[in-house]
């Protein structure tokens, strides 16, 4: 097939169907829906920690730095090791933070469902402006 075709196909695609094209932008709102499930260890619109660290400014933070939290030794080595928290990096941790980060203390198995992570991170998003 000619590449000219292709190319027309896919721009005909991409026209059709603009949401499948690049980064997906999350729900802030059905993102807040589905914190709850972090809530219990977690908060982001404070610097508090409660059993997790709080996840306020997280964006761009090295992996295992939050001030006055005491994390696991895998965590910090990730940290050291120059993880930084960004909408990837989170993706990959939020479906399997074992995983991701080897020895974590976090014992929450993750999120599976695609659109529930994209909701959260634009919920969290809101928090490290």
């Amino acid at each position: 097939m000619d590449y000219r075709v292709v190319l027309l196909i896919g721009a005909f695609v991409i026209a059709l169907f603009p949401g499948n094209a690049g980064a997906q932008e999350g729900d802030a709102t059905a993102g807040a829906t589905v914190f709850k499930k972090c809530a219990t260890c977690h908060v982001a619109d404070t610097d508090t920690n409660k059993v997790g660290p709080s996840l306020n400014k997280l964006f761009g933070r090295k992996a295992g730095t939050h001030p006055n939290f005491a994390y696991s030794a895998g965590m910090k080595a990730a940290g050291e090791g120059g993880l930084v928290w960004d909408e990837t990096v989170l993706r990959d941790y939020l479906h399997n933070p074992k995983a991701k980060v080897k020895g974590t203390k976090m014992a929450f198995v993750g999120v599976k469902d695609d659109k529930e992570i994209t909701d959260l991170i634009a919920y969290l998003k809101q928090y490290s402006q």
